[in-house]
């Protein structure tokens, strides 16, 4: 499978691949080089970072003192992703817009190179925010840069046979996904973020850490992934 981006790329970074539990800087690192690759070619980059193992670790702790809410959990995940989306933007700050869009319409137009988004509110990850991000700048689809590196037939965590999928529609990811949000939610893409997606037309890719792949998707070459449309 092969695609054609537009002018302008969203991407959304899970936190599994920054801070799968201590802060992966060789990543960030290599991803910092591809990204500024394809900016010297005019593409203009919208990142969205997700929480991660630093996200878990402070609701877990916040579980051990006192009740905590579902709501209270959204809130804790939208600051990690506030703490890795600084991260993110520090590591390109001479390209990147010194704001983090960390609510909706907080920066109008892409006037840099790179912009880095965060969570917004509970409610949804932050596939939610880089969908509505690549609605409000007009990109036609966006990438999911995780785990899994594919959507499955099965729950590849605990079936051996689990299948992945190539290419598939919204409607038939939505039948399989989980049907609402709830913190933590482990799915390729968020039933709240598939929802917009499918009603938006925009397209997404999902697809593992491997930053080759992710080139080779980028450059319109064959990569491995699952496209939902």
């Amino acid at each position: 499978m092969k695609h054609t981006f537009g002018e302008i790329i969203v991407l959304s970074l899970g936190g599994s691949v920054i801070c799968p539990d201590d802060i992966n800087s060789r990543f960030i690192r290599e991803f910092k080089y591809l990204v500024e690759r394809f900016v010297k070619k005019g593409i203009k980059f919208v990142i969205t970072p997700g929480g991660g193992g630093v996200c878990r670790v402070y609701q877990k702790a916040a579980g051990e003192v006192t009740r905590v809410t579902d709501d209270d959990k959204d809130w804790i995940g939208i600051h990690a992703t506030r703490l890795n989306a600084a991260l993110i933007r520090t590591t390109f700050r001479k390209i990147a817009n010194p704001v983090v869009l960390d609510s909706r319409g907080k920066i109008k137009k892409l006037t840099y190179p790179v912009t880095v988004a965060a969570g917004w509110r509970p409610g949804w990850s932050t596939d939610y925010v880089a969908a509505a991000l690549a609605h409000d700048f007009r990109a036609k689809e966006m990438v999911n840069i995780g785990k899994p590196a594919f959507v499955y037939d099965k729950n590849p965590d605990t079936h051996k046979n689990a299948k992945p999928i190539y290419e598939m529609t919204w409607k038939e990811y939505r039948t399989k996904a989980p049907k609402k949000w709830s913190p933590g939610l482990h799915a390729p893409v968020d039933p709240v973020a598939a929802k917009l997606c499918e009603k938006s037309a925009i397209a997404m890719f999902v697809v593992g850490p491997d930053l080759k792949n992710l080139s080779c998707l980028l450059e319109g070459k064959e990569f491995e992934g699952t496209y939902i449309q």
